[in-house]
């Protein structure tokens, strides 16, 4: 009986530091999102441990971000594993980030599906980029090659601008499809108005590492910066999924 109750004891001495450990990593946590908050006026999204001691990994509306665990200090770094033939922990953590972010926007994105669907990318868009355009005028291209096209918005002049302005109308059109082709072939598009997801798409974007267009997201998160042609995006498609 007495070696029970001292097992039970330890146990409880166990579980008890475990949860002091978690009150104060939160509070250290709640102490950091404050101070990125109050001092850069941004948004902070989600604080996790990093790979490196003393770090810790902040999500914020900016962008990916490593700081001090006492809240002094901020970096914008890639990590490294140099044990692991230098393995980009950054990418791996924003990856992740991306997969899992997507889902909000499953209502949302204007979708180019192809008839033998193989593969799904995610492309942030802007309707006057003329990189933009041109991926598009070969969405038929990547159709034909099994690749269906998801597009979110991303108007590289901000959230103030006429191509915002322009997006929300082809957002918001009876027919956001033809919209889009309208408005990449450079002709204009009907006003219109609509509960619409631009602004989160946009702020989603550049929390993520977006920051220009066209930017593609792959099904296992890798994003992939500028256009790429059809065949050359097929290859890649094809190499990840073996």
């Amino acid at each position: 009986m007495r070696l029970f109750s001292r097992g039970v004891a330890v146990i409880l001495s166990v579980i008890a530091c475990g949860a002091q450990a978690n009150v104060l990593a939160n509070a250290a946590n709640d102490h950091i999102k404050a101070k990125i908050e109050s001092t850069l006026q941004w948004e902070v999204n989600a604080i996790a441990d990093s790979p490196v001691r003393g770090l810790v990994q902040v999500s914020t509306e900016n962008g990916l971000f490593y700081v001090s665990a006492d809240g002094t200090y901020i970096l914008q770094a890639k990590i490294y594993n140099l044990d692991e033939e230098m393995r980009n922990e950054t990418e791996i953590a924003l990856a992740d980030m991306r997969i899992e972010g997507l889902k909000q926007f499953d209502h949302s994105y204007i979708e180019f599906k192809a008839k033998r669907e193989k593969y799904v990318v995610t492309v942030f868009t802007d309707t006057t980029c003329g990189y933009c355009r041109k991926l598009h005028e070969q969405v038929g291209a990547y159709n034909d090659a099994g690749i269906t096209v998801r597009y979110l918005a991303y108007p590289r002049a901000g959230l103030n601008s006429p191509t915002y302005r322009q997006m929300v109308n082809v957002w918001c059109a009876a027919d956001p499809k033809d919209a889009m082709t309208s408005a990449k072939n450079g002709e204009t598009v009907v006003a219109a108005n609509c509960s619409n997801d631009i602004a989160k798409q946009f702020q989603f974007g550049r929390s993520i590492g977006v920051n220009g267009t066209p930017n593609i997201i792959l099904s296992n998160g890798t994003i992939i910066p500028g256009y790429q042609p059809p065949e050359q995006l097929l290859a890649v498609l094809q190499d990840i999924a073996g």
